[in-house]
């Protein structure tokens, strides 16, 4: 795939490369995942002319002992790391679709590592 075009007739063509894609695909998962898009990689394909991602990335996660101590801190920070990968798939696609107006047709998560950081303290 290397570029992606859409017309409009009242507004002409646009085209937007491959790469340029992947980056905002990139930008998107991270900020759904809670990562740094550095971290992110997408491979993008083509499904019946609709975008198919694949996107390789940590999550962000609070310490297991952070989680023994207190139960509550998995709600607290969104719930389970299944919970809010199945949530980030739905923004994921929804967001690049908003973004680029390609259609999504399907999002697939390969979560590879936690980020372990500190729940963020309410101010």
């Amino acid at each position: 795939m290397t570029t992606v075009e859409t017309a409009d007739r009242a507004r002409g063509r646009t085209r937007v490369s491959a790469r340029a894609l992947g980056r905002v695909a990139s930008a998107v998962s991270a900020s759904a995942l809670g990562v740094d898009a550095e971290n992110v990689g997408v491979d993008l394909s083509d499904e019946r002319g609709e975008l198919v991602l694949t996107v390789r990335s940590a999550i962000r996660s609070v310490s297991l002992d952070r989680v023994t101590a207190d139960a509550e801190v998995v709600a607290r920070t969104g719930g389970s790391i299944l919970e809010r990968a199945s949530r980030a798939q739905g923004q994921i696609r929804s967001r690049v679709n908003d973004l680029t107006g390609y259609r999504v047709a399907r999002v697939v998560v390969r979560l590879q590592s936690a980020d372990i950081r500190q729940e963020d303290r309410v101010r």
